[in-house]
């Protein structure tokens, strides 16, 4: 699908026949003193005539743990996993279908058949509100005693804030401060070895954070909610389900699914949420799996349920500003500026966070060059801003484009999809069979200019296209300024997840921006204009 990347194990087999078996194993080596969460999962890529399944759940002669499971999408005639007499659970399965990958559809595992065991050291509790509430009594306590450090926390927020601060500049300045700080969950992992030359300690509370300057991605969030605490801001620690993987049922009575930490803070009056340890992540806003997801805000009786919200499609934005000339065989050369902002510079930020200068710029040019329907050249020529979370992510580019202007008789056709690559293929397919997931809301804005030699004339424009499907929209606009064509594009989408019913609408909607991205404009070259 796309977007997904992972590393895979291959090998050959000679002389496979159509109908033979393939039998195969496989031994994966867990790191010891863990409880791992356990999962069957029963689709692949291949369809699957039978399938067994057994677990022997974990014990302990000094701790007990209890277990139980739930499913998801068996396949028709499945029985549930059963418990044997020697606690081994059991399953069968047959005629499993293959597992369709689509682009852009949600998390795999939330579609394919699957069994999901969770441990717990607690007997399970029947009831779901006791349930969380249990979990957010305990949440709560772990909180408490790690942030609960007032003194040291005043006395680091004197170090950063000034008197007269407004709430707003106070708590920029806390967040910018707090993403300072060495943040472990980003780093290379280091080997057994380097760990015992580091001779690097866990922080236990926040005021060892701040006295090592270093801690994870978890650490740093609880510090932010801890000096905002001492600000005087009224705030409060949450714990939400990240959706990458999975989406989050409370009913399922899983605490390991609210696997990620946020901070709600209070100013001026609106609440706002935070996730600084989250690198890149810019102030007031979440990483995209933090989003829109159901969150337990945590306090002594318990927690109370919260939603995060989504961001606007403006605030995740890729705006391609060009200044452009067609050259006298019809190629077009100049300079093309990428701005990204929001969610969209975080997510790039993250991903080369870890690469050197060749690696980034070769990761820049190639996504201008794939945002482009014909062969080109690209260059970036600029030092981009990687190590920010606040500023836009600016990438300056000169490009070349051979033959982008077609000539037709005594006049040229100049199509105006420049950057239109992205959309060009989206949702080709009549039929879908998965619903469609956008990891958030985003706004594509094309900003072009190009100017025509000596003696070209801009002879006809298309007519100017605009769609309004409420949740999708988009605009083309054409201008012609004294000889230089402009053309303004923009493209919005504010919606996470289409069901199914739905699609044929989105991909009808995607076919009209098709349509309008291959609009051309009709220009005279000089030699035509001096012959008329």
């Amino acid at each position: 699908a796309r977007g997904l990347k992972y590393l895979a194990k291959t090998f050959t087999l000679p002389d496979v026949q159509v109908g033979g078996i393939i039998e195969y194993y496989y031994t994966q080596d867990l790191a010891e003193h863990y409880v791992f969460d356990s999962h069957w999962i029963l689709s692949n890529e291949l369809y699957t005539k039978n399938a067994k399944f057994s677990l022997r759940p974990y014990t302990s002669d000094y701790q007990p743990f209890y277990v139980r499971w739930t499913w998801n999408n068996l396949p028709p005639g499945t029985t549930p996993p059963v418990e044997a007499p020697n606690h081994i659970v059991t399953m069968d399965a047959s005629d499993i279908p293959a597992f369709h990958t689509e682009d852009y559809m949600p998390p795999e595992n939330e579609l394919k058949s699957r069994v999901d065991f969770i441990y717990s050291e607690d007997t399970f509790e029947r009831n779901t509100d006791v349930y969380w509430k249990k979990l957010g009594k305990k949440r709560y306590g772990a909180l408490e005693s790690f942030t609960g450090k007032q003194k040291a926390m005043e006395q680091a927020v004197n170090e950063i804030v000034a008197p007269g601060d407004s709430p707003e500049v106070k708590l920029r300045k806390i967040y910018a401060r707090v993403q300072q700080i060495r943040n472990t969950s980003f780093e290379v992992v280091k080997t057994e070895q380097e760990q015992k030359r580091a001779k690097e300690k866990n922080p236990d509370n926040v005021e060892a954070i701040w006295k090592k300057q270093y801690g994870d991605g978890v650490q740093l969030t609880w510090l932010f909610l801890a000096l905002a605490r001492a600000a005087g801001f009224e705030a409060s620690g949450l714990w939400v389900s990240d959706r990458s993987q999975y989406f989050f049922f409370p009913h399922t009575m899983d605490g390991s699914r609210l696997n990620a930490n946020v901070v709600s803070v209070k100013l001026d009056g609106k609440e706002i949420f935070f996730d600084p340890g989250a690198e890149f992540t810019p102030f007031g806003m979440l990483p995209w799996v933090e989003t829109g997801v159901n969150g337990l805000k945590l306090d002594k009786e318990g927690g109370t349920w919260v939603r995060t919200p989504v961001p606007a499609p403006e605030e995740s934005r890729i705006q391609r500003k060009a200044e452009l000339r067609v050259n006298e065989t019809g190629g077009l050369e100049g300079e093309v500026t990428l701005t990204y902002t929001g969610l969209e510079a975080s997510l790039r930020r993250v991903e080369k966070r870890l690469s050197d200068d060749t690696e980034r710029k070769t990761f820049l040019e190639e996504e201008l060059r794939d945002s482009i329907p014909a062969a080109c050249d690209v260059d970036l020529i600029n030092q981009p801003d990687w190590k920010s979370s606040s500023s836009p992510l600016i990438a300056e580019f000169t490009l070349k484009v051979p033959g982008w202007v077609s000539g037709a008789g005594k006049r040229a056709l100049f199509p105006v999809g420049l950057f239109s690559s992205p959309e060009k293929h989206m949702f080709d397919h009549a039929e879908r069979v998965n619903p469609v997931y956008f990891q958030f809301p985003f706004q594509r804005s094309d900003d072009i200019s190009i100017d025509f030699p000596l003696g070209w004339q801009i002879d006809t424009l298309p007519k100017a296209q605009k769609l309004d499907a409420k949740a999708i929209t988009y605009s083309l606009d054409f201008g012609n300024d004294k000889g230089t064509l402009h053309l303004n594009r923009l493209l919005n989408v504010d919606v996470v997840l289409v069901p199914v019913a739905n699609y044929a609408a989105l991909r009808k909607i995607f076919q009209i921006v098709r349509t309008g991205d291959e609009e051309q404009v009709i220009v005279q070259p000089g030699g035509s204009t001096a012959s008329n």
